[in-house]
């Protein structure tokens, strides 16, 4: 695949895991439980999201032979934050404005990381 491909392929699965991440906090605050039919839903969407997410990714960085700079271990701890996430958010839904506005954050950071190569 080409490089064009993995990074649509990395984008589609980013927008998806903050889709269904999204859609998990609005869950929490509306006091949602966990029998709630949209759970399964988001589950799975947040799971191939994040898989797509990290094979694109290892597929763009084995196409840039780049090996693995420190903006790529930030890009790997933030994949590693949204997938801790949908065990997190549900457990804690006091704080799910605060959830709300870190995602927003994250996503700022991660982008800055992918666009800036800070490091």
């Amino acid at each position: 695949m080409t490089f064009a491909v993995y990074k649509i392929l990395h984008l589609i699965g980013v927008f998806a895991t903050f889709m269904a991440l999204g859609a998990l906090v609005v869950h929490a605050l509306n006091g949602g439980d966990k029998q709630h039919p949209g759970r399964k839903l988001i589950g799975i969407t947040h799971g191939v999201a994040l898989l797509v997410v990290l094979v694109a990714g290892f597929g763009m960085i084995a196409k840039m032979k780049i090996g693995f700079p420190g903006w790529i271990w930030g890009k790997m701890g933030i994949w590693l934050a949204l997938g801790a996430s949908l065990a997190v958010i549900p457990k804690i839904p006091k704080l799910a404005k605060v959830f709300w506005l870190g995602l927003i954050f994250i996503a700022a950071l991660g982008a800055y990381l992918a666009i800036q190569k800070p490091f």
